[in-house]
């Protein structure tokens, strides 16, 4: 499949140097790969032919070099990048120039796109739903990395709809993510019957990512909590601090500290503290290989909007009524999906 980028960050370059490294000798038994097959796509089956961005330091670069450039700090990896090296265009720089639209809009047509991820920096919605809007006009699936609304967006769903583009958003849950472990946590302790008393969630990292969530959090704090509700119906006890400090020593790896306290049998109290150290794009770009891959499946019919097997990769997905039941019949989806092996 044929893969264009918005954004050509840390998870751009996780995302490439991984796909490397599993068609290498070393990669080839799939460590830390969730489905190597999903709906008939293998994971070294991606191609990154097209790349956006804005930063002079990476636009009118070849894309083995702008991975790199930057405030980039994703590790370098052994097996380097290997397929298409298509040269970084300029991105949207103005979301309300229609002429920049159509630009991009032509260019994904020339690089014979399928889909388009969009991984821009968080608290740019205008810009988000301009990529949007360029992918849906030259009929480009869409997998959205961000808050920033494209699946809860009424107007990009109706148009995604009448075209038969698949919008998979919004937010990715990371593979192992504070999210993740957090649902998990609140889950168990209101499933053995404890009273949950209150609790927290804060993340630090030294990568672009968390620099820019220190002051624009608000949309990334709303989507945890979204994550949170797919496990417990209420987070009103809860508090999470997305960015709770940009450490550079961390580069691109990420810690997250996670307590929860609560009541027990004859109201006495039980409390649990977790850390967690990851790397943060390479948290990412697992989750991302399974997106995009939902995105160009052929279903069969062209259907557009929201596919929801995507749902339990997502903290943001556009789900109404019972979430739990939706989530259930999501899952199942997504393992039928995981056992094609031919598309």
């Amino acid at each position: 499949m044929r893969l264009a980028i918005a954004g050509v960050g840390n998870n751009a370059s996780a995302l490439a140097q991984g796909i490397a490294f599993y068609g290498s000798p070393q990669g080839q038994h799939l460590p830390g790969v969730t489905r190597p097959w999903l709906c008939g796509i293998h994971v070294t089956d991606v191609e990154i032919v097209a790349a956006f961005e804005t930063d002079a330091r990476k636009t009118g670069r070849p894309f083995t070099e702008a991975i790199f450039a930057g405030t980039n700090n994703y590790p370098v990896l052994p097996t380097g990048v290997t397929g298409p090296d298509p040269v970084v265009l300029e991105g949207i720089t103005d979301p309300d120039h229609e002429a920049q639209i159509d630009r991009v809009a032509d260019q994904l047509r020339d690089a014979r796109a399928d889909v388009l991820l969009y991984s821009l920096p968080t608290g740019l919605p205008q810009t988000a739903l301009a990529y949007a809007h360029a992918a849906i006009r030259a009929g480009v699936h869409l997998v959205n990395c961000t808050p920033d609304p494209m699946a809860r967006d009424e107007d990009v769903m109706k148009r995604a709809t009448e075209e038969g583009v698949r919008v998979v958003g919004d937010d990715l849950q990371s593979h192992l993510g504070s999210s993740v472990v957090h649902g998990a946590l609140l889950e168990l302790v209101q499933d053995r019957g404890l009273t949950l008393s209150g609790s927290y969630q804060v993340n630090f990292g030294g990568n672009a990512d968390f620099q820019n969530l220190v002051t624009n959090g608000s949309a990334k704090e709303h989507s945890k909590h979204n994550a949170l509700r797919q496990r417990v119906a209420d987070t009103g006890k809860v508090t999470v601090i997305p960015s709770g400090g940009f450490v550079p020593y961390l580069e691109d790896r990420k810690v997250a500290h996670i307590s929860i306290e609560g009541r027990g049998w004859a109201d006495t109290p039980v409390k649990l503290d977790v850390a967690l150290g990851v790397q943060d794009s390479s948290n990412a770009a697992g989750v991302i290989i399974d997106l995009v891959r939902i995105a160009a499946a052929h279903t069969g019919g062209g259907e557009g909007g929201f596919p929801l097997l995507a749902a339990p990769l997502l903290k943001s997905a556009p789900i109404e009524g019972d979430v739990r039941h939706s989530m259930e019949l999501a899952r199942s989806l997504l393992e039928q999906a995981s056992a094609q092996r031919n598309g």
